[in-house]
């Protein structure tokens, strides 16, 4: 009964001290942030409901877009090399291939409009730091022209593919330009010297991101960094939910590839622990009733 009685008491402190510190790290330490918004609802300045004629705006991106971005898939490389591209605009300007499968219709229609407030990065280009984004914005476009271009890039993406090369070409498209994934060979078309300067600071490798910073924290991360870590100079990408998990599950692929097995091993250790336990007190019993 003593030893029932201590065994009381310790569960109290333990239960008292983690209910006492688990409210100040999730509020203070490690704050709850909004659910991913893979609708980008904040963005409101193109109508995305008006239907896209996809020969229109063929005609607009060939007439506004070549001069910056490779269409590899329409048959536009890209017009220089991307170290080149890179000390021109202060990071490779992407491909815009898989542009319409990626990004969501409606932050691709408010990013075409004005690149700054949909990647929200308005505290990074102000008129008073003097820097510009790279990509102008195309705000003198009708709302028409403007889905008419979305309409175009959705009818040359490629369709979804499943799989580690298609999770492969997802991150390369959305990540591969700014960060590098050394554990799969990926170095980032940006060189780390010149996106340094474009970003205030180099990206980090995301080879072990899925371990270091874990999968939800990347998909409230990747949605809208500036959720969690405000100030920060990497963009909202604007990634589709389908993209985004296809970008996680690469990560993950590449970074704890030994993930199902180690989880599969989590039955076999809770049984061999509750084994150990029976076998344990089974001991105790028998040492403490000689003692008796």
């Amino acid at each position: 009964m003593k030893e029932f009685k201590i065994l009381a008491v310790i569960v109290a402190l333990v239960g008292i001290t983690y209910y006492g510190i688990e409210p100040y790290a999730h509020s203070v330490m490690h704050p709850e942030v909004a659910p991913a918004d893979f609708s980008f609802k904040d963005l409101k300045n193109v109508d995305t409901k008006l239907t896209g004629n996809a020969a229109n705006g063929q005609a607009l991106v060939e007439a506004n877009c070549l001069a910056c971005h490779a269409i590899e898939k329409a048959g536009h490389p890209a017009i220089m090399p991307n170290a080149d591209a890179a000390a021109s605009y202060g990071v490779v300007p992407p491909d815009l291939s898989q542009a319409g499968r990626i990004y969501d219709k409606n932050y691709l229609a408010n990013f075409i409009f004005d690149p700054v407030s949909a990647m929200h990065l308005q505290h990074k280009y102000t008129p008073e730091s003097g820097k510009a984004f790279p990509m102008p914005s195309y705000n003198w476009m009708t709302p028409q022209e403007i889905m008419d271009v979305v309409a175009y890039l959705q009818s040359i993406a490629p369709k979804a593919a499943e799989g580690k090369e298609a999770h492969k070409a997802t991150f390369e498209a959305a990540c591969g330009r700014c960060h590098n994934m050394k554990y799969a060979g990926i170095e980032a078309t940006t060189p780390a010297t010149v996106i340094k300067e474009h970003m205030g600071a180099t990206p980090p490798d995301l080879s072990q991101y899925i371990k270091s910073r874990g999968e939800h924290y990347l998909h409230s991360f990747i949605n809208d960094p500036q959720v969690l870590l405000k100030g920060t100079s990497m963009p909202r990408v604007g990634l589709n939910e389908k993209a985004q998990e296809e970008v996680i599950a690469y990560m993950e692929e590449v970074g704890d590839s030994k993930k199902a097995e180690r989880e599969s091993l989590g039955v076999w250790v809770l049984l061999y622990t509750f084994v150990f336990a029976i076998l344990a007190y089974l001991w105790k019993r028998k040492i403490w009733s000689e003692v008796h």
